[in-house]
């Protein structure tokens, strides 16, 4: 009879792993902005940074190129202070921005914007509409709304802005509170694009309980007499009609589960065991 062979090695399978998550129920969208507001948010931002002279300078130094071996530079090479016919010595222009303190007042960039808007620092957002992928900024719609700040999608916001800013690009700006209000510097630009900024559409937000308005000190202490009478029966019935009204103000969302497969082809690094 022939025996048989040796078992071989049993084969490792390689585990993929896989990230499940519920997708939102809700779709932020910004409000439609009309073109005439568009013009003039444009005008009324660019016209302002014009006036504060607010802008980055980068001073482009020339260096020759050498190789790593050279030894280091001659102390000729170094940047000499430029001397003017009267003999003063001029100071090199310095890279950064030319005020800092209006600098401060502003919040540039998406990171930034995020982060102020988590701390409650602003008065208004403008979000370029240029954006891509767009959902780099939805998460804007709803903290924006949350903290009760202004917010639309401008577009052309970033070529407009930039160029004055002296930037590459500005996807994101906003505008920050002051501790006093004789500092602020953008006071009369956030009053002129607020009124034109459209509402936000929050779909969770808008299905909200209302609030419970404080009563008058007469109705307080009719109820009171009421309850005392008819003992602790009363507090019971009141319990259960404020249990009523936010289970029935409640309504679920339809969900749908999302599962994330990484890439199997992809290369990566064995674990030194």
């Amino acid at each position: 009879m022939a025996t048989a062979g040796k078992p071989g090695k049993k084969e490792i399978k390689k585990y993929i792993p896989v990230k499940t998550s519920f997708t939102s129920p809700f779709s932020p969208k910004w409000g439609q902005l009309p073109q005439e507001d568009m013009h003039f948010i444009l005008k009324t931002l660019k016209d302002k940074l014009c006036s504060t002279g607010l802008e980055k300078k980068e001073v482009k130094v020339f260096r020759p190129w050498r190789k790593k071996n050279d030894q280091k530079p001659s102390a000729t090479s170094e940047l000499v202070p430029q001397v003017s016919q009267d003999g003063q010595v001029q100071d090199s222009p310095k890279n950064g921005w030319t005020d800092v303190a209006t600098r401060r007042q502003l919040a540039i960039g998406i990171n930034e914007v995020t982060k102020a808007l988590e701390r409650n620092e602003l008065r208004l957002v403008l979000v370029c509409k240029s954006v891509k992928p767009k959902h780099m900024t939805d998460h804007l719609i709803a903290l924006s709304a949350t903290r009760g700040v202004p917010a639309c999608q401008v577009p052309r916001l970033s070529p407009s802005v930039s160029e004055p800013l002296g930037l590459k690009s500005v996807l994101a700006l906003g505008f920050r509170r002051c501790a006093s209000k004789d500092d602020e510097v953008f006071t009369d630009t956030v009053d002129a694009i607020t009124p034109r900024v459209p509402p936000l559409d929050v779909e969770w937000l808008q299905g909200a309980a209302p609030r419970v308005t404080p009563k008058d000190p007469v109705d307080m202490e009719e109820e009171e007499e009421v309850g005392k009478k008819k003992g602790q029966k009363r507090k019971l019935e009141s319990k259960s009609e404020v249990v009523t009204e936010s289970a029935s103000s409640c309504t679920l969302q339809p969900l749908k589960v999302k599962k994330i497969v990484a890439n199997p082809a992809k290369k990566r690094k064995k674990v030194k065991s």
